[in-house]
């Protein structure tokens, strides 16, 4: 048995000497190309806060901490306060989540476990089609729609209902406009419920199968089932959606701006009209004259990016535990 000549010549070691060089500069090109990439995110986002804060200082420097606190806003005296905006957009995201979040699990749940095959698909896209559509599109039917459907249907009965109910009742208290920050709250469920629904059937559908038949099979319920094997499989993935859902909720701004009233004003009754951050610099912004009228849009942008982080900051911190408690 002879082996073959392993020698080569200077051509082709010249060529293979090319070719690698040349692997090693596409190597380093992609290698800059990604870190650039990286620390392009972190210039965007500073540049962002660097640019509020400056666009912001005039307001802050002339109101202090009493902007977060104040409720009016007067542009004629230039008094302006950022409590209304920011009371809105907790409340209405906060309406928003305890409807969708249920709702979406609901639906997740059970196009999993008990949704007829026949009917998965048309329903899942069904689904993701909701969270194809403008968001202006919702407000012209929330604001033509769904509002006069609430003023008619909805308030009068929960107004008569709570009207002798402690607390209840302030938070029922009419008379009953249509639109309000419930309103608003609805709308926005609406509008977050794909998000919440597709991430939490992609995490239930991770969900091995072994664990749901060995509960089956001890006796466990449906409901016992999602309550003690599914949610708490898929815990993280259900509060990244929540997380998810949350950002959107707190950002949207033209759908809210059709049917929250748009008053600067802190009313216990979700009924009330009221505005949030996003209604109110989508409003006033191009009307906007004087310095510290637009420093005081700025400024009610800057205070939703921090909330927004904190939002952010909290899911992390919470997703972080989670991990720590499964090893």
């Amino acid at each position: 048995m002879t082996l073959r000549s392993t020698s080569v010549t200077a051509a082709e070691a010249a060529s293979r000497s090319a070719v690698l060089k040349r692997l090693r500069l596409t190597d380093v090109v992609f290698h800059g190309l990604t870190r650039a990439a990286a620390m392009a995110v972190l210039v965007l986002l500073s540049g962002v806060i660097v640019a509020l804060v400056i666009g912001a200082a005039p307001a802050l420097g002339t109101f202090g901490f009493s902007f977060l606190f104040d409720e009016s806003w007067n542009p004629v005296t230039e008094r302006f306060g950022a409590l209304a905006p920011i009371y809105g957009t907790l409340i209405t995201s906060a309406i928003a989540m305890l409807i969708a979040v249920p709702v979406g699990l609901m639906i997740a749940f059970f196009l999993t476990e008990l949704c007829p095959m026949v009917l998965r698909r048309p329903i899942g896209i069904a689904i993701e089609l909701l969270a194809g559509i403008p968001s202006i599109i919702y407000g012209i039917w929330g604001l033509f729609i769904f509002a006069p459907f609430v003023q008619k249907y909805i308030q009068p009965p929960l107004i008569d209902t709570f009207a002798n109910v402690p607390v209840l009742n302030s938070l029922f208290a009419g008379p009953p406009y249509g639109i309000g920050m419930a309103t608003a709250g609805m709308i926005l469920a609406i509008m977050v419920l794909p998000f919440v629904t597709s991430i939490s059937r992609d995490v239930f559908d991770a969900v091995p199968p072994v664990l749901k038949e060995a509960a089956y099979g001890v006796g466990c319920t449906t409901w016992e089932v999602f309550r003690n094997v599914v949610l708490p499989f898929t815990r993280v993935g259900v509060i990244g959606g929540f997380m998810l859902g949350l950002g959107r909720a707190l950002g949207e701004t033209m759908a809210v701006t059709f049917v929250i009233g748009n008053a600067h004003h802190v009313s216990a009754s979700l009924f009330a009209p009221g505005t949030t951050i996003s209604a109110s610099i989508a409003n006033e912004f191009t009307e906007a004259v004087g310095d510290l009228y637009t420093s005081s849009l700025v400024a009610l942008g800057l205070i939703l990016f921090f909330i927004t982080f904190i939002v952010l900051a909290i899911a992390r911190y919470m997703l972080l535990r989670l991990q720590q408690r499964a090893g």
